[in-house]
């Protein structure tokens, strides 16, 4: 009887989801497409883009105030959500992909989908992807054949369920893959478009239309979670946004409710798109077991002041000056998205569990979005493999109020052409003579003169102590180049 007994709980042990899954969340990651720092209410009280909806989720959770992608454009960060490494470490080291990229991530790489479905998880991706899809080829191998499963997305790393667009809206092709399939062969030429669209000539399908399609992805997402809300077992759902990155299109019933223009509209638009995912939440009865994280991929592209450089440009992206007394989609951080200035990288993070998040709290503690992986990991007791999520920190322990059982190691940011910065405590040292991204001086990285502030009293970064604290700026050099200098095989 004994050895029966004992056999019975060993296979248990192997056949069966963890104790700790058996009472893990519901998790939900939105991931909006350039909000900046200054777009949300709870965060800029000046802002007068309503945001009723992330106002809500900062109110009945809590608010980090230095929260950062890991990258200053989108690509790199999303890859470094999913992974919990470093884009830097893989071979994209600067810039963004397009839509006809292959593959970013390796097949093998442990993901926050493969991590949480080890764990019992189903786990869907509703937008965005923007990390290389496998298209195939026709026959004379120039063309595309769009009718051919698409590989090497969602579905090989981890994601049960998959509805996404390839990349950006402003890249071709504009088709809808689902599970590994385009759902409608593009059979229209999308010509070429400037403000407020910005748009690449390309193939796109006649089911993706511009102005619809933040609200088709919405249906698709909140499709998933009344589906998965009447199955056993948690889901993971990752919702990456496409607005209000370009093109700058809102839906028509948004335009004119901000009275600042497209951008404003399309920022009131993802708001009413958190709400209305909040609104299924709650509509399936499942809010108080689920995880709610929300944030960007990075800043806004719109810029702070009406400066001469205001609508310099780098790979083809317009950055659109504006009347600063009116809005300030950064708030008062330095630069642009792409940027290695703050509001390159600091971007708008809210987090709802109900029972342990305390609501209306908040949290100044430097995080990175790389965190995700290591964090689910924590909540749901998963092992993580050997040399995953490499550059991922659990911040449970800051979620339920309390101070990180180990301090976090420095969080290294990264801009759009390379640049390199470290953030440590209260000091940020930028390893490069200018902006790495649109603002001009744009400079070089790892050339001098580098930039050195105390974060905690100059959060514009105009005052660069580097030779009042030369000995800080040396320590972070060197912590920086050790991070840096840990191997990329893992």
């Amino acid at each position: 009887m004994r050895r029966l007994t004992a056999t019975v709980l060993l296979l248990c042990c192997f056949c069966s989801p963890s104790l700790a899954t058996a009472d893990a969340p519901n998790i939900v990651v939105i991931l909006a497409d350039d909000m900046g720092y200054g777009d949300v209410q709870a965060l800029n009280e000046k802002s007068t883009i309503p945001t009723p909806s992330l106002n809500r989720l900062a109110a009945d959770g809590m608010t980090f105030s230095d929260a950062h992608s890991p990258s200053a454009v989108c690509t790199p960060t999303r890859y470094g959500l999913i992974t919990g490494r470093y884009c830097w470490r893989s071979r994209l080291t600067r810039g963004v992909l397009n839509g006809y990229s292959s593959p970013l991530i390796e097949p093998d790489r442990p993901t926050i989908a493969s991590l949480l479905k080890s764990q019992g998880y189903t786990c869907g991706i509703v937008g965005k992807w923007h990390l290389g899809l496998g298209f195939a080829r026709a026959a004379d191998g120039k063309a595309w054949d769009f009718s051919k499963p698409v590989g090497g997305g969602p579905n090989v790393l981890g994601f049960d369920f998959s509805h996404i667009i390839p990349a950006s809206l402003d890249f071709p092709p504009y088709v809808y893959v689902r599970n590994g399939q385009v759902t409608e062969l593009p059979t229209l030429e999308q010509p070429a478009q400037g403000f407020p669209a910005y748009l690449r000539r390309g193939e796109r399908s006649p089911d993706l239309v511009m102005e619809n399609c933040l609200d088709d992805l919405l249906k698709q997402a909140t499709g998933y979670v009344e589906r998965q809300a009447k199955l056993p077992g948690p889901f993971l759902l990752y919702f990456p946004l496409p607005a209000p990155h370009k093109p700058v299109l809102p839906h028509p019933r948004f335009r004119g409710k901000t009275k600042l223009g497209p951008y404003g509209d399309f920022v009131a638009q993802v708001d009413w798109t958190v709400g209305e995912m909040l609104r299924a939440i709650d509509d399936a009865r499942i809010a108080d077991n689920t995880l709610v994280i929300y944030s960007s991929d990075n800043g806004s592209f719109m810029h702070r002041s009406d400066e001469p450089d205001a609508a310099d440009h780098v790979d083809d992206e317009t950055v659109q000056a504006y009347r600063p007394d009116r809005h300030r989609a950064n708030h008062a951080l330095r630069g642009t998205k792409a940027d290695i200035w703050e509001a390159g990288h600091r971007v708008p993070f809210f987090a709802r569990w109900p029972g342990k998040v305390r609501p209306g709290s908040r949290c100044a503690e430097t995080i990175c979005l790389t965190d995700l992986f290591a964090t689910f990991a924590e909540i749901t007791g998963a092992k993580v493999p050997p040399g995953a999520g490499r550059d991922s920190f659990s911040m449970l322990a800051l979620l339920e109020g309390a101070s990180s059982k180990t301090p976090r190691p420095p969080v290294i940011h990264h801009s759009a052409a390379g640049m390199f910065a470290i953030r440590d405590g209260q000091w940020k040292l930028v390893l490069g003579n200018g902006s790495g991204g649109r603002q001009n001086p744009r400079g070089r990285p790892f050339a001098r003169p580098y930039h050195l502030f105390d974060m905690s009293q100059d959060l514009s970064e105009q005052q660069n102590l580097i030779e009042q604290q030369a000995d800080v700026a040396e320590r972070l050099e060197k912590a920086c180049e050790a991070i840096r200098g840990q191997s990329t095989r893992e």
